[in-house]
């Protein structure tokens, strides 16, 4: 429940800290907070439902880039080859994150993911504006903030 609270809407962001697919050390601090907004993207490689919803990503990530969103993934794989594989094949190209530990990610209990794809929204000072969209509910909600 603490995180939770931690994590709700109106909060600031939690910082965590984790790797790069290619081992460099990152933390959501590089990018939340900054003057963009950010949107958190929890997945993992081999869920189904996180597959699924990527092309919507990878299409808010185009059009919206260059509008002021920044997206960095936070992935729960265990697999650091099935996670570089994923990102690859996915089209992925924003900022990626992990510390390998599956569920038991130090990355995602700040935020109480329970269940991915999971995604928070950040405002440009960092403060935690929505939770959870995705599809159509996440393009019309960047539509409207990019305008």
């Amino acid at each position: 429940l603490t995180a939770l609270d931690n994590s709700a809407v109106g909060k600031q962001f939690i910082d965590v800290k984790g790797k790069t697919p290619e081992g460099k050390e990152v933390a959501l601090s590089d990018y939340a907070g900054k003057g963009k907004y950010v949107l958190i993207d929890f997945w993992e490689s081999w869920c189904g439902p996180c597959i699924k919803e990527m092309p919507v990503v990878v299409e808010a990530y185009k059009k919206y880039k260059s509008k002021g969103l920044e997206i960095v993934g936070i992935s729960l794989d265990q697999d650091d080859a099935a996670w570089a594989k994923a990102i690859k094949d996915l089209n992925i190209t924003w900022p990626q994150m992990s510390d390998l530990n599956g569920w038991g990610s130090d990355l995602a209990a700040p935020y109480g993911v329970k269940s991915i794809p999971h995604t928070i929204l950040l405002d440009k000072d960092g403060k935690i504006i929505e939770k959870n969209l995705r599809g159509e509910a996440l393009l019309s909600k960047l539509e409207e903030l990019m305008k």
